[in-house]
């Protein structure tokens, strides 16, 4: 097989986990593709189509992913909700994830709640929040030694 077939084919394969990513994981390494399928073309020789893959890859991701990395990661910004994670609360209504009940308080604030875990949690029962879908709080049950944080 040629060796223009094999570089032409991995920049395909790079750039197409490239678009499906889209985290700058393989992008490098099309480059480099590029750059030894050129060598093939023009006749180089294996060993310089290998050189110049690895030379050309490891150049970019070394000069560009720095620089890419401190543009492309956005830090996260915490909202209000965020601070439930770190709040113990109260069921105030009957958690029933079958009837589609329950209301728990945590700090301050009431929430529709389920239960992650899928059991039945009484009023009065302590509960840490463990996600957000929606407007609904999804808690499991905490033991009594917590009643303090509230």
């Amino acid at each position: 097989m040629p060796m223009r077939i094999l570089w032409f084919g991995l920049i395909v394969a790079f750039v197409v986990t490239e678009i499906g990513t889209m985290n700058l994981t393989s992008i490098w390494f099309a480059l480099g593709s590029l750059a030894a399928f050129l060598c093939a073309v023009f006749g180089g020789s294996i060993q310089w189509q290998i050189v110049l893959f690895v030379a050309v890859s490891g150049l970019t991701l070394a000069f560009t992913r720095p620089f890419a990395k401190r543009f492309l990661d956005v830090p996260r910004k915490a909202t209000n909700a965020d601070r439930v994670y770190s709040m113990v609360g109260t069921v105030v209504e009957e958690i029933n994830n079958a009837n589609a009940t329950g209301t728990v308080k945590v700090g301050g604030k009431l929430w529709t709640a389920r239960s992650m875990t899928g059991e039945v949690l009484k009023a009065g029962t302590y509960v840490r929040p463990q996600a957000i879908e929606g407007v609904k709080l999804i808690v499991i049950p905490v033991g009594s030694e917590n009643q303090n944080t509230l």
